[in-house]
């Protein structure tokens, strides 16, 4: 479905990705895994086509990403982890508008609409103007407008942060629901592993721009080079940073310009996240 060869990509002089590649078969639930920085954002976007890349080679379904975008476009549905929405629109004139452009038809829509709405909780919510929105409530209208097409290929970034409990498990509920009934292929962009070593079926792990590992969760977990990838502590410091970005995206959105709820949620907010970070990095050195 996805084949990834020899990829690099410089910004100026600097490579940030070294000569990546990566098969990703039909059916795979596929974790993309590195720090920030790694280079997995610059990765993803060269996949999706919204970055040009100098050496390698993308296809998608056996079509090129430089020659075919359009078709390759076609096939795959990308949610980046802070959504960029239209928020001139309601929720359902947005998820139309998406459909529109994947040209679904109008029956077709309707009855997927309605599933993936009522899955997320989110059909009382659609007729109201997406401003209105808080930022969970966006991330699952993208969720729901990625979906409606019933893409091959759908790539996630980060699709956790800011999702409440219930709607992280559907989420992975319907991840695996499109594995088995879709053949289609899930690709995960996590900091740690807490998620993607449950989740994923593959995994592959990048490092300063490099592929460290890659193949069966099992085996790369197995593998005593990347052991405290896989640490309790690692673990703990990725629940420690979905609820730093949680909390940022919240009161510091980067799609709107707001003021915080008031100065005394803008002060504990500030404490806590200093208290968070504080807490990692003893996590980290102990």
């Amino acid at each position: 479905m996805l084949e990834i060869n020899n990829f690099s990509k410089f910004y100026g002089d600097k490579k940030v990705v070294d000569n990546l590649s990566i098969s990703v078969q039909s059916g795979d639930i596929y974790g993309f895994i590195g720090a920030n920085g790694a280079g997995k954002t610059t990765t993803i976007k060269a996949v999706v086509g919204i970055h040009d890349f100098e050496n390698g080679s993308i296809t998608i379904d056996g079509h090129s990403i430089k020659e075919e975008p359009v078709i390759c476009k076609k096939m795959m549905a990308y949610i980046p982890d802070n959504p960029d929405l239209y928020e001139h629109m309601t929720g359902f004139q947005y998820i139309n508008f998406i459909a529109d452009l994947f040209e679904i038809s109008t029956e077709i829509r309707r009855e997927r609409i309605q599933k993936y709405s009522d899955l997320f909780e989110m059909t009382k919510h659609l007729s109201g103007m997406i401003s209105s929105y808080s930022h969970g409530m966006k991330q699952r209208t993208a969720i729901i407008s990625a979906l409606v097409h019933s893409p091959k290929l759908l790539i996630l970034d980060e699709p956790f942060v800011g999702l409440d409990p219930k709607a992280t498990f559907f989420t992975k509920e319907s991840n695996a629901r499109m594995r088995v009934r879709w053949r289609s292929y899930f690709s995960f962009q996590h900091m740690f592993l807490d998620v993607a070593e449950k989740l994923c079926n593959k995994i592959a792990i990048i490092k300063n721009g490099k592929l460290i590992a890659s193949g069966n969760t099992e085996e790369v977990k197995g593998d005593k080079n990347f052991g405290n990838f896989f640490s309790w502590r690692y673990k703990i410091m990725s629940k420690i940073w979905i609820l730093i970005r949680a909390q940022l995206i919240n009161f510091f959105p980067i799609n709107e310009i707001r003021e915080p709820r008031n100065k005394k949620s803008k002060s504990s907010v500030v404490i806590a996240s200093f208290g968070i970070i504080t807490l990692a990095i003893f996590f980290l050195c102990i």
